[in-house]
């Protein structure tokens, strides 16, 4: 049975099926040595290359879909290598033979909280997506004079520069003076959206901290820059909320508790050693 290329490609890490339909249609791929094009089907047994280097392909039964949640600090960017040299979200994770790590979408480098990563291009892509209405709900420390008037705007709409958006829920979780926290949901994730959202309103957020993502939230004892792999049914929570087939295989052993006491001191660990071996690093570059 042959399958789409971008399909395939995504299964091979090498990024989301819309990434991938969008090198395709650069000319960047190549099937047994002639240029691919959008709505290629291959077999699995062509050799396949992207921007001439050969792509380890994987056959869909062999492909096991894993979730990585990341508590993501602040200071770090969301990509693969940062040109000025500062810290990302893919430096500590585990390595892969075959594939890669995709992220489910994006935080800015002043936002911290829950960041999924995963091996499964087309779970990702769908997590993302406006029409799956996945829920996102952040913790925001906003700075300014809040009313009920103001609020009420902010749940009916809004206009951006990008269009309408509004927050679906909004609920007031205390402060002092004029800082004030609430925790707000969005079924879409537009670059900066909660902020500009809170912007409009000349409101400004000092703080902005992802705590779920669908009806999953960031477990509480996962250090700032610790990440934990999801079990087989946490897996398959947001597979079947995208209306993806559950998986069957896991990497993360049956009798492993998600996250304990000494789980939790052994990542603590882990992120002290990093963060000083990154510390080290910037030091030699300064010198």
């Amino acid at each position: 049975m042959s399958e789409k290329l971008q399909k395939v490609l995504a299964r091979a890490g090498k990024g989301s099926r819309r990434e991938m339909e969008t090198i395709i249609s650069a000319g960047r791929v190549s099937i047994n040595g002639q240029v691919a094009y959008l709505g290629d089907r291959v077999e699995g047994n062509e050799q396949i290359k992207i921007d001439g280097h050969s792509v380890s392909l994987q056959a869909k039964d062999e492909e096991i879909c894993r979730i990585l949640m990341y508590n993501k600090p602040e200071g770090e960017m969301c990509t693969r290598k940062d040109p000025e040299g500062r810290p990302t979200v893919f430096d500590r994770l585990p390595k892969l033979d075959s594939s890669r790590w995709i992220a489910v979408g994006r935080l800015d480098i002043n936002t911290s909280g829950m960041l999924l990563f995963t091996t499964d291009g087309e779970l990702a892509n769908r997590l993302m997506h406006p029409s799956q209405r996945v829920e996102r709900e952040y913790a925001v420390r906003v700075f300014g004079e809040v009313n009920e008037a103001m609020l009420q705007r902010l749940r009916a709409g809004v206009k951006l520069e990008d269009g309408p958006a509004r927050f679906q829920k909004i609920s007031y979780r205390g402060g002092e003076g004029r800082n004030h926290w609430f925790h707000v949901v969005l079924s879409e994730g537009r670059n900066r959206e909660v902020r500009r959202l809170w912007e409009s309103q000349e409101v400004q957020v000092s703080r902005l901290i992802r705590v779920r993502y669908g009806d999953m939230e960031m477990k509480r004892q996962l250090p700032a820059g610790g990440w934990t792999e999801l079990s087989l049914p946490e897996v398959n929570y947001y597979r079947q909320l995208v209306n993806l087939t559950p998986e069957v295989k896991s990497k993360v052993k049956v009798d492993e508790k998600v996250m304990d006491n000494a789980k939790s001191r052994r990542i603590r660990r882990s992120v002290k050693k990093h963060q000083s071996r990154q510390q080290q690093a910037t030091r030699r570059r300064r010198s």
